[in-house]
Parts: structure tokens; C-alpha cells; sequence
């Protein structure tokens, strides 16, 4: 990532953002047809609000899956065919199963032979493995930044890090996501190592992927994420090693960020 990207919601391709899988209020008491799914019916439909556009069809449906997966509406445990979802995207199976795909390579969901792809499940052990391995990979260079970057370079990132605390305050949880590897990718690629910003950056995703029994990431958490992202840029800005130094252990105690 490179430390002038945008974040999800500035996205030029409002049909595959997270917004174009958000369920209308008037449509949540809905059923989805059996046919979306191998084996459950959903009771909170995916409705994007305009087709999928014809160019990079299979980019811009990995993009709108990935959101529908942080934002909780494609449901741990739950198997979903291409041929139903592509309907709804307004496009074939083809890229839908091409994006699936790729998720089955990220871990976010399994193959179903004859019958689509089932979401992954993220139990606690996972989730805090996935949070040990990202703070080897992470925080040793953040502190190594922390001591060689000069103020002016932690200034361009405000910008992410106030991205970041608008889609918290909405609770878009899709959107916080995407911003938030914004952020770190950002921080990251002033090393100027661009494996290792693609290594953490694939960790950070797969650590987003809802978690069974409990998909949805409450509004405040993602808020009191935020909050440390600019909590650190204040303390690099100033150059105070102590407080970013702390700051960077703690936010890596946590599962959001």
C-alpha cells in the first residue's frame, strides 16, 4: 500500500462498495430464496443497489464480497452459490466464482463441490494467532519508524487516520476495515519494504473476516480503534517515543486493528 491511498468510502466505484451490499432498511425482514444458499435460508439478503459494472467485473465483486464479509452479511458457517449471487450483482456466475476463488486462497471461505462456498469460521484461537503473528510483523517496524521518520511524514497520514474515525463513527463496519488497512499500509510502506507491507497486509485481512458467533464489531470498538490510530500519529508527530511505544503494544492486544 502506498501512503497516498484512499480509503474504501472515496472509492470512484460506489457498485462495489460496501454501501452497494448494504441491506435496505425496508428490505430486512426479507427471506432469501434456499437457492442463494447450499444449505440455510439468510434473513438478511444481500441487495446491492446498481449492477456490477461490465469493466474489471471480477475485481469490483471480490471488492463488494469482501465488504459483504466485514460488514457480516455473508454469515460464518453458511454455504452460497456463484449463480445466486451473480444474479444479484447483476452478472454472471463466472466472476462471482473467480472472486470466490480468491477468497477460498485468503481463508475466507471454503469450497462446497456441486454446491458454492461456505464462509470460514473464526474462533478465538485463530483470531489470536493471527493478532501474535501480525504484532511480529508489525510493531518492531513501527517502532524502528517511530525513531527514524521525521513529524512532517506522520502528518500526510492524518488523513487516513480521520478517515478511519468517520466510518467508525457510522459503524460501517466495511468501510473501517478498508481504512483501517489504509492506515497501516500507509505506515508501513515508509520502510519502503513492499513485501513485507503486502505480507501484513494479507495477516490484517484475514484477522477482519467475521468470527463465528459473533460477526458484527459494536460501533464503539471500532471507534476506540480509531482512536489509537490517531492517539499514535499525535505521539510520532511529537516525537515521544515512550507514549507510541506504548501505544503500539496495545493496539496489538486487541482484535481490530
Amino acid at each position: 500500500m502506498e501512503q497516498g491511498r484512499t480509503c474504501g468510502r472515496a472509492r470512484p466505484v460506489p457498485a462495489t462498495s460496501s454501501a452497494s451490499v448494504r441491506v435496505p432498511e425496508q428490505t430486512r425482514g426479507e427471506q432469501v430464496p434456499e437457492h442463494v444458499r447450499g444449505e440455510h435460508t439468510h434473513s438478511e439478503p444481500l441487495a446491492p443497489r446498481a449492477p456490477v459494472r461490465r469493466h474489471s467485473v471480477r475485481g469490483q465483486v471480490l471488492e463488494a464480497l469482501r465488504a459483504a464479509l466485514a460488514d457480516g452479511h455473508l454469515v460464518p458457517g453458511e454455504v452460497y452459490s456463484a449463480p445466486a449471487l451473480g444474479a444479484r450483482f447483476g452478472v454472471s456466475a463466472t466472476p462471482v466464482r473467480e472472486a470466490m476463488q480468491q477468497l477460498a486462497v485468503e481463508g475466507a471461505v471454503e469450497v462446497v463441490p456441486n454446491r458454492g462456498f461456505r464462509v470460514s469460521r473464526r474462533g478465538p484461537r485463530e483470531l489470536a494467532e493471527l493478532a501474535e503473528v501480525r504484532a511480529l510483523v508489525e510493531v518492531p517496524v513501527m517502532l524502528r519508524l517511530a525513531r527514524t521518520v521525521p513529524p512532517a511524514r506522520w502528518c500526510a497520514l492524518r488523513p487516513l487516520a480521520e478517515a478511519a474515525v468517520a466510518a467508525a463513527a457510522l459503524g460501517d463496519r466495511a468501510g473501517y476495515a478498508e481504512c483501517d488497512r489504509a492506515f497501516h499500509g500507509a505506515v508501513l510502506s515508509l520502510g519502503g519494504n513492499e513485501q513485507l507491507v503486502a505480507i501484513a497486509d494479507e495477516l490484517h485481512r484475514r484477522s477482519q473476516w467475521p468470527r463465528a458467533n459473533n460477526p458484527a464489531t459494536r460501533r464503539a470498538d471500532l471507534l476506540a480503534d480509531a482512536a489509537e490510530h490517531t492517539a499514535l500519529l499525535d505521539a510520532l508527530i511529537a516525537q515521544d517515543l515512550a507514549v507510541a511505544q506504548s501505544l503500539v503494544h496495545e493496539h496489538f492486544t486487541g482484535t481490530d486493528g
